[in-house]
């Protein structure tokens, strides 16, 4: 990178996170003047709610700061500078024990000056106290939901985000925002507001709110262009005078026209994603998508008139990647604000895959990127490379060239296999292939859809209860419906009937509060400006969260797949006898203690000490504990017998979520992957079947066991394998491999061979960590040598030194492949 990319990425890495009033404070006045007004019968303050909101994005992008850094030549920031971070008061209000939580604790802190801390005490936390979303959400959930996510069954995303789980097509790069506005104008005259129809009013209050956004994002724009404009009059450089006139001529020009050239198009979608989170989003998963795809016909057409050269092609995309990195995620509340473990806001950037033609995508700017991606090396914007059996050997080597680097990027997905996914869900093929995946491995059809991720579901967390007729062992409190007594179930199957109806109370539980929030945010907190970009929701003249977009889904995400599928085999082995007759029992872990001496034979493990050891957590009973963990049939080993479990489990999961209607016309998807949550639901779940001790991690994704995988990574993805992927909405695996596996040509191709092999088997997504745990051991020992040291947690990378205690043992404790085999 050159001097300019250097210096601005070094003051991305050096720049300290801190929260921002500046956005809490706009927000709030200018719902304190809409309170003024209604309490005087003022005639603005009967504004509709998707109006109203409008109004409110107009205020914050008319009255916040233009920061415009030394040296950018992409402009624009999330606050009033880089790391500066807004909070969303009307969404999820923060304390002032939360602020203090945030700037004072050891990883990942937000710095939080006096003077945030007095606007919050004088004004925010008394206006929104009982008026932001979540205490609107809490408040309309029963008791019986409640519970539950109080237990841990299952998680909430929009107790404190908002649904924008979303990524853009092409639409901005081919249409400006003028445009947009005679579109609302066109559908906005054909309303017949003499035939009857009860949504005509809304549908035109709805236009409405989209006019005032659209307007806003084009004065934003503007904004810069008068700044940039203002500098360049101050500039006593000519060479940077020149760069600010360049700055104000494009901000003058995008987003209100189409962009005209590269530079143009990387500004006109930086600003598209600065509307988008400044509006609502909390953790946005916002991303353009197919940037190589979007960038091509820029980027040839500058090429060809030499208005471009590759190297200065290079330069603004490492310019444009700062950008994304000086956004840190918006800081959680309540007990959120302790368990966050990160500042990455979840942007993942797709390159490769197909064309809406069905054709390959690779393409010259494909490969720069990746140049882009390995240079920079910086946590955001997350990218992830779509492989088809028709992308080319090279390009799967080159990302294997950035992956064996050993800093967790770019994950690696199935292009086909996404497509499949997205037709199953009744996409046109056009739009299957031209979407992807975003946030961790998300599928959509970008530019078309909502797809709204609900919350984790805790699998493990059902075993235990059907385990213990419906209670808590924990607390004592009655969480599902009375299933039996486990000493007196007869067989293994009586113990899955169980399993099955707690998985299937719950669900019916989560999908009962998932429906409800859904009408909360459709009707007190659309989401115009977000409206404006996705397929039909203009031509419909409805919100992007009240069933607008083409395409519209909920997602419920399974966690501890692994966990559960080792605990069923457990008890259906050694307590219920059910094991493989006439065949060896299942070979020890290497050095397991006390393995030699492990005489069980199946099924003489009877339920009351089963129980007993769970209860204590193992305490006087380790050999019970060693035979579970060392004499158990593991998922992962390419073995039938869990294996069969794990698809028992994940068909039974699809079954209870699978076609759900949702309140936006479309349907419940299941995906299977944790985030970090896997280290909270093993913190409310006890010792488990498996031998795992009480409150420790859970396994994640659809990796194995952590340590439970004993015959090498091809055994791993046979197993992953035997799941339908293609039911999903997307599943997260997890593989480490040593640095030398990976050295030379070998290496290299043998990394590319197992890519393709997992997914001429149907998997969905793979990543990898390139690292030993000696050395991530050393980190743990030596942070301050280690600063600059980034894993691979689950679907996002992450300083490893900034990862709390229990997720760096998570990720240590993974089994380390030292083989390919």
């Amino acid at each position: 990178m050159n001097e300019r990319v250097a210096k601005l990425r070094q003051q991305s890495l050096g720049a300290t996170p801190y929260v921002s009033g500046e956005r809490a404070r706009l927000i709030t006045e200018f719902y304190q003047a809409a309170d003024f007004l209604a309490a005087t019968s003022a005639p603005a303050a009967s504004v509709s709610a998707p109006v109203l909101r409008a109004m409110a994005f107009q205020h914050l992008l008319e009255n916040r700061a233009i920061p415009i850094g030394e040296g950018e030549l992409i402009v624009g920031e999330r606050g009033p500078a880089p790391k500066a971070t807004p909070t969303y008061p009307e969404l999820c209000c923060h304390s002032l024990e939360d602020l203090d939580l945030l700037d004072r604790r050891e990883k990942i802190p937000y710095a939080v000056s006096d003077e945030v801390r007095r606007l919050y005490r004088d004004t925010v936390i008394p206006f929104w106290r009982g008026r932001s979303m979540r205490d609107f959400l809490f408040a309309e959930m029963s008791p019986e939901w409640k519970v539950a996510y109080d237990a841990g069954v299952f998680t909430e995303f929009m107790e404190q985000r908002a649904p924008g789980h979303t990524v853009l097509d092409d639409k901005i790069y081919r249409r400006g925002f003028l445009d947009f506005l005679a579109d609302i104008d066109r559908v906005e005259a054909s309303l017949d507001y003499l035939g009857g129809a009860p949504d005509t009013y809304a549908e035109g209050q709805e236009l409405e709110a989209m006019r005032i956004a659209a307007r806003a994002i084009i004065r934003f724009a503007e904004r810069h262009a008068a700044k940039a404009a203002d500098l360049a009059a101050a500039e006593a450089d000519p060479d940077r005078r020149g760069e600010f006139e360049r700055l104000a001529e494009v901000c003058s020009r995008v987003p209100a026209h189409p962009p005209r050239d590269f530079r143009e198009a990387l500004q006109a979608y930086w600003f598209v994603h600065l509307g988008v989170i400044t509006e609502l989003n909390t953790w946005d998963s916002f991303n353009p998508g197919r940037l190589d795809q979007h960038l091509l016909p820029f980027y040839r057409a500058d090429l060809a008139s030499g208005a471009l050269s590759r190297e200065q092609a290079r330069e603004l995309l490492q310019c444009f990647w700062i950008k994304f990195n000086n956004q840190p995620a918006p800081p959680k509340v309540g007990v959120t604000a302790a368990e966050s473990g990160t500042y990455t806001d979840f942007a993942n950037i797709n390159l490769g895959g197909l064309r809406a033609d069905g054709s390959d995508g690779v393409n010259e700017v494909t490969y720069l990127l990746l140049e882009v991606i390995d240079e920079m090396r910086l946590l955001q914007p997350s990218s992830n490379v779509q492989v088809s059996r028709k992308s080319p050997d090279l390009f799967v080597e080159k990302a294997g060239e950035v992956i064996r680097q050993g800093w967790g990027q770019p994950s690696v997905f199935n292009a086909d296999a996404v497509v499949e996914e997205l037709l199953r869900q009744g996409k046109s093929v056009e739009d299957a292939r031209d979407g992807g995946t975003s946030g961790c491995v998300e599928t959509g059809a970008f530019g078309k859809e909502a797809y709204i991720l609900t919350g984790y579901f805790n699998l493990p967390k059902l075993l235990e209860l059907a385990l213990h007729d419906g209670v808590d062992p924990g607390t004592g409190r009655r969480l599902g419906p009375p299933t039996g007594d486990a000493r007196a179930l007869a067989s293994f199957d009586d113990l899955l009937v169980a399993y099955r109806s707690q998985l299937r109370h719950f669900v019916d539980l989560k999908v009962r509060g998932s429906n409800v929030i859904e009408r909360l945010y459709a009707e007190l907190m659309p989401a115009p400006f977000l409206s404006l970009l996705i397929d039909d929701c203009v031509a419909k003249g409805k919100d992007y969260h009240d069933g607008g977009p083409r395409y519209n889904t909920s997602y419920i995400q399974g966690v501890g797949l692994g966990s559960v599928t080792d605990g069923l085999a457990a008890l259906k082995y050694h307590v219920f006898g059910e094991g493989l007759p006439g065949a060896p029992r299942p070979a020890p872990a290497a050095g397991a203690p006390g393995s030699a001496s492990v005489t069980y034979p199946p099924g003489t493990l009877p339920m009351t000490r089963l129980l007993a050891a769970l209860a204590g957590d193992f305490a006087g009973d380790e050999k019970t504990r060693q035979i579970l963990a060392s004499r158990t049939p593991r998922y992962g080993n390419d073995d039938d017998f869990a294996d069969d479990l794990m698809v028992w489990i994940f068909d039974t999961f699809f079954d209870a979520v699978d076609g759900r209607p949702n309140t936006r016309g479309g349907a419940y998807r299941i995906n299977l992957l944790p985030t970090t949550c896997h280290v909270y639901f093993g913190s409310v779940v006890g010792a488990t079947p498996d031998g795992r001790r009480a409150w420790q991690p859970l396994s994640e994704g659809i990796s194995p066991v952590q340590g439970a995988d004993r015959r090498g990574p091809t055994a791993v993805l046979r197993s992953a394998a035997k799941m339908d992927h293609v039911r999903t909405g997307g599943t997260l695996l997890n593989q480490k491999f040593t640095p030398r596996l990976l050295e030379g040509r070998q290496g290299l191709e043998n990394l590319a061979h197992l890519i393709r092999a997992y997914f001429k088997l149907g998997g969905h997504h793979i990543q990898f960590n390139v690292v030993t745990a000696e050395t991530l051991r050393k980190a743990q020992v030596d942070p301050e040598s280690h600063r600059d040291l980034i894993v691979r947690v689950a679907g996002y990378s992450d300083y490893f030194c900034d990862l709390g205690p229990a997720l760096q043992d998570e990720i240590i404790a993974r089994t380390e492949h030292a083989a390919f085999r």
